[in-house]
């Protein structure tokens, strides 16, 4: 780990002062710190804002939620109100990493998590992403774990976090602080940029703007939300293709679905075709086969990455099935319903 400038902000004025080229904000620390000691992350300067007021809480916003950007993981996924009006947050959340890392995991880090991409962790390799202009070794290497929507001839990485599929698919926006004190708020599909030919500019935000909620909107009565997420292992991995979809019915008539893909683009994925397909239909694996196979006319795979398009066809269709009631819930399955 390379020598670096600590410093404990007090206020979000004084951090943002102290933000700017090749300094970062570290609260939990679980992705900065592992990146640092490889040397692909190194700031020369560690803004601590753990100590701001303010940042900590999770509140009432009207009928939705503001939520803090430095509560845990762990404290948000056992929030009886989200786990009650906004279940497929929870269940999302609890999909990923460890206990241990979900305790110390801050709600604007889990946003800000770097890809997992193999060559992106490897100095030894080039990559686009670490340094502009070097290239792209996943083009030529192993690719399993890559995107398969959204890509650039400049980077193939996939966005690794399970909570910002599940704020996607809940349309969630993200309050942030800009140095003069004013807050503006963002669309978490908005948040993220596509790689393009910079892929190492990875969000909308300036380099002293600071996350500071985020915010959910009201929950939809009577509607169902299913979070399924396909890995390699039962715990503490990555996802190869995750769905999360909210649906409400009227009738036995689908009367809005909202849905957001994981493991598959540099972003949380969606898909207004994959919505729009789904409006006023009658639930059914002909119709979901159809929304899905709209979807992956936009893939565009390696060699490794092939496998995706059949594994996130299937994953779609059993997290539309049960969003819809067409299959009945079985133990385990990450699923709820809120009430009307």
């Amino acid at each position: 780990m390379r020598e670096f400038d600590y410093t404990r902000a007090e206020t979000l004025s004084g951090a943002a002062g102290q933000l700017g080229e090749n300094a970062s904000i570290i609260a939990g620390g679980t992705n900065l710190l592992d990146l640092m000691k490889i040397q692909v992350m190194t700031p020369s300067r560690l803004v601590d804002i753990t100590r701001i007021d303010g940042l900590r809480d999770v509140s009432e916003d009207g009928e939705g939620l503001r939520i803090g950007a430095l509560v845990t993981n762990s404290e948000l996924a056992a929030d009886p109100r989200v786990r009650e009006g906004w279940p497929l947050l929870s269940r999302a959340i609890l999909a990923g990493a460890s206990g241990q890392i979900r305790n110390k995991a801050t709600t604007g880090g889990n946003l800000l998590q770097r890809t997992r991409c193999p060559y992106f962790y490897d100095t030894a390799m080039p990559c686009n992403k670490r340094n502009p202009g070097e290239g792209c070794s996943a083009k030529e290497g192993d690719g399993r774990m890559l995107a398969i929507f959204g890509t650039s001839e400049h980077c193939l990485a996939a966005h690794p976090s399970d909570m910002a599929v599940a704020l996607a698919a809940l349309r969630a926006e993200v309050e942030i602080c800009a140095p003069h004190g004013d807050a503006r708020r963002v669309p978490i599909s908005e948040l993220y940029k596509l790689p393009g030919d910079r892929p190492d500019i990875e969000t909308v935000l300036a380099p002293d703007d600071i996350i500071t909620a985020v915010h959910l909107p009201a929950p939809q009565a009577d509607t169902r939300q299913v979070y399924k997420k396909v890995r390699d292992r039962a715990s503490y991995a990555f996802a190869l293709v995750s769905v999360g979809v909210a649906v409400a019915m009227d009738g036995d008539r689908i009367a809005s679905v909202s849905c957001a893909i994981g493991g598959v683009a540099p972003k949380p994925w969606t898909d207004p075709e994959i919505e729009k397909a789904l409006a006023g239909q009658t639930p059914s694996d002909e119709v979901f086969g159809q929304a899905a196979d709209k979807a992956l006319t936009q893939a565009r795979c390696q060699p490794d990455t092939e496998f995706k398009k059949p594994l996130l066809r299937r994953t779609l269709i059993a997290a539309l099935r049960e969003a819809t009631g067409l299959a009945a819930s079985a133990p385990g399955v990450e699923t709820a319903r809120i009430p009307a």
